[in-house]
């Protein structure tokens, strides 16, 4: 069977019915977004793996006992779970910082460079270098949209349930951040990179 097409929705209520192949499936589906949100708030591979396995056994308990009422927001949940899974630790060993997505990291990475000489390469790896220092400067909502869109591929459906706002005005953030940035690039002169 192609699950390719199957919703996240109905791919938990039929894990929920007893079908182990569906949490397979939604596994597959978004570990590296969810290994990749653990990544970069706590920057220790070792224990980003330890809360990666915790966050799926809690996935795994709250579904068994039938407590997922999420509709259609599965990713934002999971990544709840991690959230407050790196919360309680950090309360729990005094050593409490801010878990949100708003840490260094390298949004461009996604840009290919394979077909790039190195002069050009250079001068992208700039660009980018610039982009992340200027990203830093937009507004806390805004910077947390403009990452959550572009490093961890979350759809604006699954940002504002993320971020427990409407898509609109998940929407409107992101225009916002993309208006700012763009002032800041050509208030630097920096040459753009396609930001949308």
């Amino acid at each position: 069977m192609d699950y390719s097409a199957v919703s996240d929705q109905n791919l938990v209520s039929d894990y929920i019915k007893g079908d182990e192949n569906a949490l397979k499936i939604l596994l597959e589906r978004h570990k590296s977004r969810i290994f990749s949100y653990i990544m970069m708030t706590i920057k220790d591979r070792d224990l980003a793996e330890d809360f990666f396995q915790d966050t799926f056994v809690k996935v795994i308990q709250t579904l068994k006992r039938k407590k997922y009422n999420e509709e259609g927001k599965f990713l934002p949940w999971v990544l709840r779970i991690a959230h407050n899974l790196m919360i309680d630790h950090f309360r729990k060993t005094n050593k409490m910082r801010m878990i949100r997505p708003n840490e260094e990291f390298d949004i461009f990475d996604t840009i290919a460079g394979d077909h790039l000489n190195s002069d050009e390469e250079i001068a992208v790896n700039q660009r980018k270098t610039d982009i992340k220092k200027l990203i830093e400067m937009l507004p806390e909502e805004q910077k947390e949209v403009i990452k959550l869109r572009l490093y961890y591929d979350m759809s604006f459906k699954e940002i504002g349930a993320y971020s427990n706002v409407s898509i609109n005005t998940a929407l409107g953030r992101m225009r916002y951040a993309l208006i700012n940035l763009r002032k800041l690039i050509n208030e630097k002169q920096i040459s753009s990179l396609q930001l949308d």
